[in-house]
């Protein structure tokens, strides 16, 4: 098989490259040559097809990463960084959160205590 791929030129350009039309083309032109059978054509296409998925992915995969790389240096939030930024607000909203009527109740305390202490230092 690896003989095949030579011949189509795979290992220099890559799979990615490579159209079905291209490859089932080629296969059909080794059947009519009597390089390949048609049950050896057949998964030679699919091999190849194969091949060129696992190439793409792993380029995408390549390029994704150096992506996330050069935001990481660049200093960009990820989306990441933001959506966790956002859990952690509104964590210590709910901490703080304070309804008018509750800070008021609170501060009303508060001036009581004052004065309590006030009174309580002159006495």
């Amino acid at each position: 098989m690896s003989e095949m791929l030579k011949k189509m030129g795979l290992f220099g350009i890559g799979v990615i490259s490579l159209t079905k039309e291209k490859v089932e083309e080629f296969a059909q032109e080794m059947i009519k040559k009597g390089d390949m059978s048609k049950e050896e054509a057949q998964r030679f296409v699919k091999e190849v097809l194969s091949e060129k998925e696992k190439q793409a992915k792993e380029f995408e995969d390549k390029i994704d990463e150096r992506v996330k790389e050069n935001l990481k240096k660049s200093g960009v939030a990820m989306k990441s960084d933001i959506t966790a930024l956002e859990k952690k607000i509104e964590k210590l909203e709910k901490t703080i959160s304070l309804t008018p009527e509750k800070a008021e109740e609170l501060a009303q305390e508060m001036i009581k205590k004052i004065q309590e202490r006030k009174t309580g230092q002159r006495t």
